[in-house]
Formats: structure tokens, C-alpha cells, sequence
């Protein structure tokens, strides 16, 4: 979207120039809100400790039911910190003047393969390189040959599905806003923002539900097989 304006494209008019710019922008945002949160810790939680606390205890209730809430503990680190960048990303596009990093294929692919080698690694850690790999092909030896090279490939679409879903609709978002700043920057977009709000939200759980989804897949062998 170079031909929509931009703080940091004011200053300099490179697309990766600006790409990086909007990363550290989210990435300084992310750790004010962590540091704020953690900065006056108190038994009885207000404010930015409040808020920080509602959010990890959803994450965790998010994945209680997918994983377990003994896991689901042990990778609240991961899952809440994608969650907020994501959420964060998402949400500063919407504000005119600024882009989302997540509306860019290269950001999402990032975050994609960060996940997709996190939860394969995982799953060799937990269950061994044999018993991870072995799971791949199936339950029956006679299907092997066919379960096995299927198997790849679903786990690899897992990267075009996490980039893609997530890039295809915050792309989609900023453009729709783009245009309707254009046709009527003052009255048209006040409905629009809280549907793009609302977007931003949802895909940002979605990115972390299906992270929780894929490393239940890869730690809990033993329960698939049950």
C-alpha cells in the first residue's frame, strides 16, 4: 500500500523501510504494555496489572479445553506473547496514518514458521524422534507409504494456512479502510472501525487457538492413540 500515506513513509518512502518501521513500532508497544503491567506488581491487581492479568488467564482458559491446563500454562508464554503482537499489529493499521505488519506475507510467514518449528520440536522433545515421526504414519503399517508423504504435506499447508488466513484478511481490512478514508474520510469509517476492530481481535484468536490446536497434536500422542 505505498500509495497511501504513512508516518514512517514521510521519512523514508522504502517499503522495507516502512515494514520494519511498523515491526518496531508494535514490538516497543508490545513491551511498553508488559513492562506497565509488571512495573508495580501488587496482590491485588489494578490497571495495567489488571488487564494483563484478565488476558493471560483467557489464554490460558483458551486452551485448557485444546491441550490441558498443565499445558496450557507451560506454553502461555508463547501462545500470549504471538497473541499480543499479533493483536497489536492488527490493531495499529486501523489508526490512519499507520499499516499492520501482519498485512504483510513475509511478517505472517515469520510467525508461521516460528510456530510450525516450535510445535514439531515439541513434539520430538516430548515423545522422541521415532514415536513423533512413527505417529506420521498411522495406525496401520499396510498404510504407511501413502499416511506418511499425506501427513507431510498437512503439516506443511499448516504454514500456507496460518500466513495466509492471517495476511489475506488484515490485508483485506486496511484496504477497505484505505478506501473508505478516501471516499469519505470524515463520517463513513466511524461504523467500519469497530468491524475492523472486531476483526482484528478475532484473528488474533484464531492465530493462537490454532497454535494451541497444533502443539496438542504434537505433544499428546498418547492420547490420540487411546
Amino acid at each position: 500500500m505505498g500509495e497511501v500515506f504513512t508516518f514512517f513513509g514521510a521519512i523514508h518512502e522504502s517499503h522495507g523501510f516502512i515494514l520494519v518501521s511498523h515491526i518496531l513500532l508494535t514490538a516497543v508497544i508490545v513491551l511498553a504494555i508488559a513492562k506497565m503491567a509488571t512495573s508495580s506488581m501488587q496482590i491485588v491487581p489494578k490497571g495495567a496489572q489488571n488487564v494483563a492479568e484478565v488476558y493471560l488467564n483467557g489464554v490460558v482458559e483458551m486452551g485448557k479445553d485444546v491441550i490441558g491446563e498443565k499445558l496450557a500454562r507451560q506454553y502461555l508464554p508463547l501462545i500470549a506473547t504471538i497473541g499480543l503482537f499479533v493483536l497489536v499489529a492488527n490493531l495499529i493499521g486501523i489508526i490512519p496514518g499507520f499499516e499492520s505488519p501482519t498485512a504483510d506475507i513475509n511478517v505472517t510467514l515469520a510467525l508461521a514458521l516460528i510456530v510450525f518449528v516450535y510445535y514439531n520440536f515439541e513434539g520430538i522433545r516430548k515423545n522422541g524422534v521415532k514415536a513423533y515421526f512413527a505417529h506420521f504414519m498411522g495406525p496401520e503399517k499396510l498404510l504407511a507409504p501413502l499416511m506418511f508423504p499425506i501427513e507431510i504435506v498437512s503439516h506443511l499447508s499448516r504454514i500456507i494456512s496460518l500466513s495466509f488466513r492471517l495476511f489475506g484478511n488484515i490485508k483485506g481490512d486496511d484496504l477497505f479502510l484505505a478506501v473508505m478514508l478516501m471516499l469519505a474520510p470524515v463520517v463513513a469509517p466511524l461504523a467500519p472501525y469497530a468491524l475492523l476492530t472486531f476483526s482484528a481481535l478475532l484473528q488474533a484468536f484464531i492465530f493462537m487457538i490454532l497454535t494451541y490446536v497444533y502443539l496438542a497434536g504434537a505433544v499428546l500422542l498418547h492420547e490420540e492413540s487411546l
